[in-house]
Formats: structure tokens, sequence, C-alpha cells
């Protein structure tokens, strides 16, 4: 559910990646071919030169003198980072890189990004409540097994991923579904969903995505009247208020967007739907003074598969050889696994300090917050073939 509108997207999306790295120009020239195995094997044996070994990793993360932490305060997601930063043994970040590529970076036009819904809606409400009901399910649009996106045609258009999701959303609604309504989620069966997610494909992770809309409408029917702007309009104008904010309250009342994992023992919050789904919100309304927030520089990176994938591209990140073969074999990874933890969070650290280098370059008048960076990468590389890790899970 990441489409904004920026004026600095390239019109050539290769020719912007070419300068930003090796990496990127290799891809380049071997995409066009024709022979995906062959595409594959260079892919791989180009990911292979790029990484540093397992051991070399080890090493360096147990230095936690080597380490630099962002000087953000307050956010429970960041300062939650410690143990798995501190102690990754197959994934890592260079400062380095990060001072280099903000040295370019710093220059673009990097905007608050204006997110627009594909459709019209009468009042702040509706957009609140469309947002916040596809983000519950906005995860897994392509099958697992067949790799086949799940795609829609509705109003005259071809939809994908999760456009699609939102095609299917208004095109329930124009047929008097009240797909809005918790009262309706929380009892919607597998038939009506087959039929409001009807598409190419079935729906990946339908069943798991039924069970959402039933949590969550159950909770929304039960205490705010059935929609989502009630919850919202019942929060402080903060995203953490010790324990009352916005996000802080999505993730207690809502299990769904309690997006936490275990790293040795420790608990890391990752909060990937709660903060895109409120990013969102804040961006569609923003403009109109409709939805204020208080502490929006509290929010961070969005972990998700697209980002992890645009910091190593640029060199920020770094895999073992092991994990960089999963990958790029298209091995399940599996959810709550070290892999799986160390690549959000180094997502999500890494694009803290990437934003606070930036900061440093950029004139005061021109600060920028941590979702203007994840904008940046995801819109710039959500077209790339470089394989990502794949995890099946409701989480992101």
């Amino acid at each position: 559910m990441r489409k904004f509108v920026s004026t600095s997207t390239p019109t050539d999306f290769y020719s912007f990646l070419f300068r930003e790295s090796e990496a990127s120009r290799t891809l380049t020239r071997m995409a066009g071919t024709h022979d995906r195995r062959q595409f594959l094997q260079a892919l791989a044996t180009l990911a292979s030169t790029a990484v540093i070994p397992g051991a070399d990793l080890a090493s360096a993360a147990s230095s936690a003198s080597a380490l630099r932490w962002p000087k953000l305060t307050g956010s429970p997601v960041l300062d939650s980072l410690h143990p798995v930063i501190e102690h990754s043994r197959d994934v890592q970040t260079h400062l380095e890189k990060i001072a280099e590529v903000a040295g370019w970076m710093a220059y673009e036009e990097l905007p608050m990004p204006d997110y627009q819904l594909p459709f019209d809606f009468n009042n702040p409400d509706d957009v609140i409540d469309f947002i916040l009901t596809a983000d519950c399910v906005d995860t897994a649009f392509t099958d697992f097994s067949t790799h086949v996106k799940f795609q829609v045609d509705y109003a005259g258009r071809h939809w994908s991923d999760s456009d699609a999701l939102f095609a299917c959303m208004k095109r329930a609604m124009d047929s008097g579904t009240p797909i809005l309504d918790g009262k309706f989620l929380a009892q919607v069966t597998r038939p009506q969903l087959e039929r409001i997610f009807a598409g190419n494909i079935e729906m990946p992770m339908l069943d798991e995505k039924m069970q959402v809309w039933r949590q969550v409408g159950s909770v929304l029917a039960r205490k705010y009247d059935g929609r989502f702007h009630n919850f919202v309009k019942s929060c402080p104008p903060r995203l953490y208020d010790n324990g009352a904010g916005l996000i802080d309250r999505m993730v207690k009342e809502f299990p769904r967007f309690n997006d936490v994992s275990q790293y040795d023992g420790e608990t890391v919050k990752l909060y990937k739907l709660p903060q895109l789904g409120i990013w969102l919100v804040y961006s569609a309304l923003r403009k109109s003074g409709q939805f204020r927030l208080e502490d929006m520089d509290k929010m961070t990176a969005f972990a998700d598969y697209i980002v992890p994938v645009a910091l190593r591209l640029l060199g920020i990140t770094s895999y073992s050889a092991e994990l960089e073969r999963a990958i790029n074999a298209y091995q399940m990874i599996p959810r709550d696994s070290r892999w799986e933890v160390e690549i959000r969070a180094h997502c999500i650290y890494a694009t803290a300090l990437l934003t606070e280098e930036i900061n440093h370059i950029r004139p005061k008048n021109q600060q920028i917050i941590i979702p203007q960076i994840d904008a940046r990468l995801w819109t710039h590389y959500h077209t790339t073939s470089w394989p990502h890790h794949l995890t099946k899970t409701i989480m992101y």
C-alpha cells in the first residue's frame, strides 16, 4: 500500500539505479537476458562476491563500541533494536556507506509524500476507515508456490498487488457490501471473501486475512461503533504517549498490529503495519489539516521486503554468504528466525542513521523524517529484479 506522488521519481528507473551502485549497474545489464536461469545464476555469482564472510560479520557485530546509535529518542521501535544490532551474525550495517550515500542523496528533493487513494471519498472519516481497514490485510499478494501476483480488473483498469486489494474493496462497497463496518468484518465468511477478492488467483493467505478482519472487526464493533475513525479520534494526537498514544493503543487493542519478534530472549518491536497505516492517513489528510500528529519524527522505516533490498544495493547493509545464498535460491525464511529479525532490524536501524546523516547536510528548513527516506527507497527500488527474502507472515 505504498503509492505516493513524488516529483523526484526518475523517468528511467534503471538509469537511476545505474548511478547508485555497481550491483545495480550489473543488474541492469543482466536484466536484458531472456534466459531467467542465466539471469539468476549471474545474480547469485554477483551476490557471492559482494558479501563479506559470515565470520567477519560476527566479529564486527560483536564489537558494540564500533556501533553508532541514532540520536532519535522516544521511539519504542528503535529502542528495542539494541540486542539485534549489537549481536547480529548475518547482517551488518556499514556506517561509511551511510555517509557516502547521504553525501549525494541529501541534495535530492525528498518531498513529504502526498498519498492519494485511487478512489474519491466524501469525508476524512471514510479515508481513515478505508486506509486502516485495508492496512489490516495489506500483506502477501503473490502466491508463495507459483509466484503469480494477485490481479483484478475493475472500473476499466487492471490492478495488481495492494492496488488490487483497494479495487476489490471499492468494488464490494459499490455492490452494497459494508466492508468498512466492523460489524460486518467480525462475521465475514470465507465464501464472502472469495467473492470480494475474486481475481486471477485466490487471494494469497485468504484464511489468515479472514481471521485478521474478524479479530479487528470484533474490537471495532464492541468498542468503536464499528469504525476505525472512532478509534483514531479517541486517541491523543501522538504516536506514543506513555502507553496511550495512537500506536501504543493500536498494538494493544488490535493484536493483528502487534508486530514483535523475539531475539536472544529479548522482545524486538517492528510495528510495520500500524506505522504504515497511520503514515498513509497522515500523508492523505495532512494538507487539509484534518489529521494532526505531534510526534511524527518518532516513526521509523516500515520494515518489509523492498527497503532491505534497496539498502543492500546501495551497499549500506551486507549479508553473510549463507543468507545471500538462501535468498537467491528463494528459500523460505521463517518468521521470527534470526535471519528475518536481523534483516528487518537493520532496515530500521540503517534508515534511521541515513536520515540523521542527511539532516546533518541539509539546511534547517529542509530537515526530513525517516518515513521520507523509506518512501524514497521503496519508490525507487520496488521494481528491481534483485531477489528479496521470502517470509510467510501476516505482519508485512
